[in-house]
């Protein structure tokens, strides 16, 4: 019988994936007889969270960027209210299919860090669950086919129920933690994401004139980081690079910029090589490899901030356009995208 009358699951989710799971919870959940509520927060106000009750079992779910929760997941458990809850802690990781092996994502530092911030608030922590779900990082690679991301579901999402059923009886399950060496070798990974990583993603988008200017890539955001400049949707720096819109697009007019990006990367090594590092960084910084890097990568972040409005008002010109639509890799037909679709 569950130990607890009240479920609270918590989700943030881009193409679909971390909704599913969310969904696959919330039916277990009133299986068991819970009275269950269902919150997303990306439509819900972040700065006034309803302190829980004290009787609900909370789960929060989240992909993972970047080797952590995405801010936005962040920034709401720093601002969940203190409480004496039950705590379950689940992510969607980067899953792939090699044959008929399922190759597991990486978790990174997203349990330990949320954990130790829900602990300092009074909550126990009951559980850690990663679910390796279809990759969507389409800037990357092609949308994955439908045989994988139904093999996909078809193994996670079992797991995923047996796993709730085992939480709302009151068990313990820190089994994924036995890959800690996996996650503390890519931690610094992921304070470079955090600190500059997902700043340049965001400026890899772009929308191509096949754009209708329909306007559904910024009305579904879930961060609200699309603008319209110009007519042209614009992302700005609160981009969680979650791929909703690249997903979404009826068009498929939102790329990634692959051609552009590498001759902005080749011509700031060149110009960091060449001028910045010889000239202009005082040399003793220069022994400090760890000041070296952070000095680099701060360097290349505020670059490509800057270059990004400089692109974005190129686009308006045909030729320059049709250059980066030719060498962009998401234009090419093969190049599917990936939105999950209800599950559940």
């Amino acid at each position: 019988m569950p130990r607890f009358k009240k479920l609270l699951i918590s989700y943030f989710s881009g193409t679909g994936n971390s909704r599913n799971v969310a969904l696959a919870l919330e039916r277990e959940g009133i299986k068991a007889g819970l009275e269950t509520s269902v919150v997303d927060i990306a439509v819900t106000d972040r700065k006034s969270i309803p302190s829980p009750e004290p009787d609900a079992l909370l789960f929060f779910v989240s992909p993972v960027h970047g080797f952590n929760y995405p801010v936005v997941m962040l920034n709401y458990i720093f601002r969940f209210p203190r409480g004496r809850n039950t705590v379950v802690l689940m992510n969607t990781r980067a899953g792939m299919l090699l044959g008929n092996h399922v190759t597991p994502g990486i978790s990174g530092v997203s349990f330990y860090l949320a954990a130790l911030v829900l602990k300092l608030k009074g909550y126990r922590i009951q559980g850690f669950y990663p679910v390796d779900l279809p990759s969507n990082w389409m800037s990357v690679h092609p949308g994955l086919n439908t045989r994988t991301v139904d093999f996909l579901y078809g193994k996670a999402l079992p797991r995923v129920c047996e796993f709730a059923r085992r939480m709302f009886a009151g068990e313990r399950d820190f089994w994924c933690v036995r890959s800690i060496l996996i996650d503390a070798v890519v931690a610094p990974i992921t304070v470079l994401y955090f600190l500059f990583g997902r700043f340049m993603i965001a400026k890899t988008f772009y929308a191509s004139n096949d754009c209708n200017h329909c306007g559904l890539c910024s009305q579904q955001c879930p961060v609200h980081a699309i603008e319209l400049h110009n007519g042209r949707p614009f992302w700005t720096c609160r981009c969680e690079s979650c791929m909703r819109c690249i997903g979404s697009c009826p068009k498929r007019a939102i790329e990634t910029a692959h051609g552009m990006v590498s001759l902005f990367a080749v011509l700031f090594g060149w110009l960091f090589a060449s001028v910045i590092d010889k000239k202009l960084l005082p040399f003793s910084i220069l022994q400090n490899e760890g000041g070296h890097c952070l000095i680099e990568c701060g360097l290349f972040t505020l670059a490509s901030i800057a270059g990004y409005r400089l692109f974005h008002y190129c686009l308006r010109y045909r030729w320059f356009e049709r250059l980066t639509v030719y060498t962009s890799l998401t234009k090419l037909k093969f190049w599917n995208r990936y939105k999950a679709g209800k599950r559940v």
